[in-house]
């Protein structure tokens, strides 16, 4: 059994310490970032060609969607975003079952040169995404449904330094959140606690901004998904 922190946001971070405690592991939930909804205004169903998410917040995080929307093609990054999708009341959905650069890829495979892509978003975001749609020659829209807010480095230290046993293995998602945690192990308590543990990292990026890619206690999952994640720790 490994003790495992998990530091998604909410409501994420309860869905995966269920996985784990199933699995037979211990979680520790330290979310070290906060979704909170924004107000975004849509666009009339006019003025756009296909809807896009990359995340599953941008949908949750939807109050009032227009019914001719809803029934526009809507393309999301992987499984989970599509089920937010579904959810929201979105009819026409498919899933590039990747990442940011599948989903462009398969817009840009679909979509006509000149056709505008609504863009459900967080205020923070990378920027691939768009660009890679910008170069396959589309116009994007982008509303930003959400907004993310970090936990400062020294609330974790001292949550850490709070724990009655050491962890095993820290699960990371986002680069911003894996540069979060590398300004947190400058902090004793935070090293300390952590100084037997694993990193496992959704992606190669996620890893490169925590600054351990050739550490050997980091490792990235094989593709982006929550599955290739849990994959990397060991049997419960």
């Amino acid at each position: 059994m490994a003790r495992v922190l998990v530091t998604r946001p909410e409501p994420g971070a309860t869905a995966t310490a269920r996985r784990l405690t199933e699995a037979g592991h211990a979680p520790v939930v330290l979310p070290l970032s906060e979704i909170g909804p924004l107000a975004p205004v849509l666009p009339p169903a006019g003025r756009v060609d296909l809807i896009a998410a990359t995340s599953a917040n941008a949908l949750r995080h939807l109050v009032t969607v227009p019914s001719a929307l809803l029934g526009m093609p809507c393309r999301t990054v992987g499984g989970r975003t599509a089920e937010a999708a579904r959810r929201a009341g979105f009819t026409d959905v498919r899933s590039a079952d990747g990442d940011g650069a599948a989903l462009a890829a398969m817009i840009a495979a679909t979509e006509p040169p000149g056709a505008t892509v609504l863009y459900l978003c967080g205020r923070v975001r990378r920027p691939e995404f768009e660009q890679a749609l910008g170069r396959a020659g589309m116009n994007v829209e982008a509303v930003e449904v959400y907004d993310t807010r970090f936990v400062p480095p020294w609330q974790v230290a001292t949550a850490l330094a709070a724990a009655s046993h050491p962890v095993d293995a820290v699960l990371l998602y986002s680069p911003e959140t894996a540069r979060t945690m590398a300004t947190a192990l400058a902090w004793t308590e935070t090293a300390d606690a952590l100084a037997d543990a694993s990193f496992l990292c959704l992606s190669a990026q996620v890893a490169a901004a925590l600054g351990t890619l050739d550490d050997p206690r980091t490792y990235v999952a094989m593709e982006p998904t929550e599955d290739a994640l849990l994959a990397l720790l060991p049997s419960g």
